[in-house]
């Protein structure tokens, strides 16, 4: 029970057979070559010093790209007593057996009940490759049972292709299938042939982004009034796709065991235009034990022809991103988050590069050979790349190298470049280390906002709701500016470069909590019997802030040129990056003097509200104090971008 009991449970019947009868083909072409290698091994083991026949080419043709094991099978092959020893024996008979399934599915598998002899012997042969030791060899009983053919000796491997190779000739006559662009088609309409080659196209566009690995064998045919498209996205047993098309209306029916990959794929078709209906959680007894699938139906409506061959081929271009989606999100999140990982294949699949080429390019590995060959300060045996660079620069990153490796591999490129480049890309982005401020940049922002509430409650005072609500915002904002210091504080425990952005941060931390207690102390001004401040204490202080509030947005802006600016920047970026700090100057000098001016005018108009008075000179001055620290906060910063890009101040 394979993909036809998927295909039924998504209510359609099975389009594969002649797709499987086009690999059972191809796989019989395989088998012959296995069966003769084992030939040439017995051979090789009798008579040590003749000459090895090389066989990579023909197993290249027929598909196989991994030969080298099978010429050391041969090459290795000796007698102990009398039994034939081979290495990898245990991948012969995985590589076999996995063939003999596939040929014999068509023949077997098509119809509701197969031909019982063939399904016997199909069966007792596969018991009989999983029964094989590799320690133990063959026996010559062994041997002869898998090649002889000679049909008075009994049943043999051999037999049974040669048998099921003249069932699957007569089956693909009674099919009679043709080929249209790519796609096994039969029973056509005129009009759909436009449609299929539209498919087909989309498929082509993308295909070679899934290089070696099985999958997107399409087939076609008319239904009565609907035309019928199946793809066979991959080797999994619900892992499948029906669409139909009638009229002007495009349906999809889509399961798969994942349901981060479903909503993947959810997504990319969504934008393509695509309305989801149905989205529902499946299980059926005779499919992948019984494992609960994610099934869902997508419509879409097109104004005329164009617009559906348009839609189907983008649907077909997006197959390919599904092939291996969860093993490569699951190798991703070793280095970022889950989200994040979801999020660099979608923007893979989005710029048609995918993941596959990062996956057999070495996937992991190459991130993890990247990060022991730079600088040894950088990375510690237990780090993950995002608490390293940053959320932001990991992802970028890692993104990179799958676009990178899939070119290069479409390029024919060595696997060993690939990993050279992915040195280089780390190092590089090593060098540059403006991840560091993606965290200063966070809570710049977060200060900022505290900063505006605090320069609107003085614009006008706000009713008693709307105060507590300003309170508690600032308040929150203040808790996570405090968390992103403990993240760096937590990283520069690991690695000293975070030191110095420590000390910078806690500058900035004193700026944020400023900020928040002057919020407070203008509460309490309206705890009665006091009743806010006086118009002439709320416009100094109200400048005050105001001239604070602009000294914050200089600091957001110097740090953005911060990041901009790299070992080899541009003299406009450093001119900016140190214009815009000495306005934070400026501001700090005028807000000393501003701090006076209110508390002159705090002394002169709120005498007779002592208590007012007090707490109205407490928040003037830490809102002076806020400036203080942004002035700290500009030197350190000068410091560290200094120090980056080489220059000593």
């Amino acid at each position: 029970m394979r993909k036809e009991e998927a295909v039924a449970a998504l209510g359609q019947r099975s389009l594969l057979l002649p797709g499987w009868v086009q690999a059972a083909l191809a796989a019989n072409d395989r088998l012959k070559l296995y069966l003769s290698l084992l030939q040439e091994a017995a051979r090789h083991a009798g008579d040590p010093q003749a000459a090895v026949t090389d066989w990579s080419a023909e197993f290249a043709r027929a598909g196989v790209t991994e030969t080298g094991w099978l010429q050391e099978l041969v090459r290795s092959a000796y007698l102990a007593d009398g039994v034939l020893m081979l290495r990898h024996l245990d991948r012969w008979c995985e590589a076999v057996a996995a063939d003999l399934q596939t040929m014999a599915r068509p023949v077997c598998e098509s119809a509701p009940s197969g031909p019982a002899e063939l399904l016997a012997r199909r069966d007792a042969w596969l018991e009989f490759l999983h029964s094989l030791d590799p320690q133990e060899g063959l026996e010559p009983e062994q041997l002869a049972a898998l090649t002889h053919g000679e049909r008075e000796r009994g049943d043999s491997l051999h037999l049974l292709v040669m048998d099921l190779h003249k069932a699957l000739n007569a089956l693909a006559a009674e099919i009679a299938t043709e080929e249209l662009d790519g796609a096994n088609v039969w029973g056509l309409a005129p009009e759909d042939r436009p449609l299929v080659r539209a498919f087909m196209r989309g498929l082509r566009r993308t295909a070679p982004l899934k290089f070696s690995h099985p999958g997107l064998d399409t087939a076609a045919t008319r239904d009565g009034a609907r035309l019928l498209i199946q793809n066979d996205i991959g080797t999994n047993d619900v892992h499948v796709l029906v669409v139909t098309v009638e009229d002007l209306e495009i349906r999809l029916n889509y399961s798969d065991l994942h349901r981060g990959r479903f909503r993947f794929f959810q997504r990319l078709l969504e934008e393509v235009g695509f309305v989801w209906t149905v989205q529902t959680s499946a299980a059926g007894a005779g499919l992948n034990a019984g494992r609960p699938y994610m099934v869902g139906e997508a419509v879409f409506r097109g104004q005329d022809r164009a617009a559906l061959e348009e839609a189907l081929e983008e649907l077909a271009a997006k197959i390919v991103f599904v092939i291996d989606w969860n093993r490569a999100r699951k190798r991703l999140q070793q280095f970022v988050g889950k989200a994040q990982a979801q999020e660099i294949l979608y923007r893979a699949a989005k710029e048609e590069c995918g993941h596959m080429g990062w996956l057999l390019a070495g996937g992991e590995r190459l991130v993890f050979a990247a990060m022991e060959s730079v600088d040894g300060e950088a990375f510690r045996i237990g780090d993950r790349l995002d608490e390293v660079l940053g959320p932001q620069a990991a992802g970028e990153y890692l993104f990179t190298l799958l676009r990178v490796s899939s070119r290069m591999l479409l390029e024919r490129q060595p696997v060993d470049l690939v990993a050279d480049e992915a040195r280089i890309l780390l190092a590089r982005l090593l060098r540059q280390r403006t991840f560091e401020l993606e965290l200063l940049a966070e809570h710049a922002a977060y200060t900022h906002a505290i900063a505006r509430e605090v320069c609107a409650v003085l614009e006008e005072e706000p009713g008693p709701e709307a105060l507590e609500a300003q309170g508690q915002r600032g308040k929150q904002w203040e808790r996570e500016a405090d968390h992103l210091l403990m993240q760096a504080r937590a990283r520069a425990e690991r690695h000293s470069r975070w030191q110095p952005l420590v000390a910078l941060m806690e500058h900035a931390d004193d700026v944020s909590d400023a900020l928040e207690e002057a919020l407070f102390l203008h509460s309490l001004l309206f705890v009665g019997p006091l009743a806010g401040l006086t118009p002439g204490a709320r416009e100094p202080l109200s400048r005050l802030a105001d001239t604070t509030l602009a000294a914050i947005q200089d600091l957001v802006r110097a740090v953005e040129i911060a990041r901009a600016v790299s070992a080899q920047g541009e003299a406009e970026d450093e001119d900016a990056f140190l214009q815009t700090l000495w306005r934070i100057l400026r501001a700090e000098r005028l807000c000393d003097q501003l701090a006076r001016e209110a508390s002159r005018a705090i002394v002169a108009t709120m005498s007779e509200k002592p208590t007012g008075a007090q707490i109205a000179g407490q928040m003037a001055a830490a809102v002076e104090k806020a400036s203080d620290g942004l002035l700290a906060v500009g030197y350190a910063l000068r410091q560290m971008v200094m120090a980056r890009t080489g220059v000593t101040s």
